[in-house]
C-alpha cells in the first residue's frame, strides 16, 4: 500500500483509495467496475445519511414505481447495498440479518435493472450484479487500510464467505483461526 497522499481532486483521491484497496486485496477490478465504484464513493460523500435507510422497504417500494423513477430507485438500492456490505458490514449484525442480506438484495436490484434497460446500460448493471462480491471485497479492504481491526467476527466472516465466496471474508477467517472451515454441500459459495 502506498503512503496516504492527497490527490489534486476528490476523484483522484477516491481512485487512489480504490487502487490501494485492490492491491491490498490482491484483486483487480476492470475499468468499468473501478470507475463505477469511484463515482459511487463520490456520490456517497455527499449523502452520508444513506446508512439510515432500510433497503428491504426501499426495494419493495421500487416494485411499485414505473419507468425512470423505478430505474433510479433500483440503482439506489443496489448502490446502498454495495456500500453497506463493503464499508459497513457490521450493520447487518446490528440489524440482525444475515451477512449476505445486502449482497442478495443489491445483486437482485442490479440484475433487475440489467433486464429492463437498453443493451449497453443493461450490460453494465449485469456486470455490477456479477461483480458485486468482488466490489464488496475491495470496499472492505478499503476500510481495512491502515487498520488492524477485523470488520467481521469469525462467525459472520464464515457466513459471508460460505454464502458468497467473499475473499475478504476468507482472509478474515484465516486471520482468526488456523482451522479450515467446512461448508455443507447445500451452502457452497457461488
Amino acid at each position: 500500500m502506498s503512503d496516504l497522499l492527497l490527490e489534486p481532486t476528490s476523484t483522484a483521491q477516491w481512485r487512489q483509495l480504490v487502487t490501494d484497496a485492490q492491491s491490498s486485496a490482491r484483486q483487480r477490478l476492470d475499468e468499468e467496475l473501478e470507475s463505477y465504484l469511484v463515482f459511487l464513493l463520490m456520490r456517497f460523500t455527499h449523502a452520508p445519511q444513506v446508512v439510515m435507510s432500510i433497503v428491504a422497504l426501499d426495494y419493495l417500494e421500487c416494485q411499485l414505481a414505473h419507468g425512470k423513477v423505478r430505474h433510479e430507485r433500483l440503482r439506489e438500492v443496489g448502490d446502498r447495498c454495495l456500500l453497506f456490505s463493503g464499508l459497513f458490514p457490521q450493520l447487518a449484525q446490528r440489524r440482525h440479518v444475515s451477512a449476505d442480506y445486502y449482497v442478495n438484495i443489491g445483486q437482485g436490484a442490479y440484475a433487475e435493472l440489467s433486464g429492463t434497460l437498453s443493451h449497453s446500460v443493461g450490460s453494465m448493471y449485469r456486470h455490477l450484479a456479477q461483480g458485486f462480491v468482488l466490489l464488496m471485497d475491495v470496499l472492505q479492504n478499503m476500510r481495512r487500510l491502515g487498520s488492524q481491526q477485523p470488520l467481521l467476527d469469525p462467525l459472520h466472516a464464515l457466513e459471508l464467505w460460505s454464502r458468497t465466496g467473499s475473499r475478504s471474508a476468507w482472509t478474515e477467517l484465516q486471520a482468526a483461526s488456523t482451522g479450515t472451515p467446512i461448508v455443507p454441500e447445500n451452502n457452497q459459495p457461488h
